[in-house]
């Protein structure tokens, strides 16, 4: 008889396959249309998007910019 090994990372029970829900690679590489600004920005601000952009991997304008889309998004 072999001895069952047990991974704590490993799924338990019964599995079940689910269709795939990303998107294609071709849909992630859309570029948007953007217009340059020059805006003021209070030295605080700027430090924390730097440090939460270098945390994760990104630009800190990249991060400005979402900000600015989701609030006129919700606000359209």
């Amino acid at each position: 008889m072999k001895k069952m090994i047990r991974d704590e990372h490993m799924p338990v029970g019964m599995l079940k396959k689910i269709d795939d829900f990303l998107p294609p690679p071709e849909a992630l590489a859309v570029s948007e249309e953007t217009v340059k600004v020059t805006i003021a920005l209070s030295k605080e601000s700027v430090a924390f998007f730097k440090r939460y952009a270098q945390q994760y991997h990104t630009k800190y304008q990249r991060m400005i910019r979402k900000l600015i889309d989701r609030y006129a998004q919700q606000y359209s």
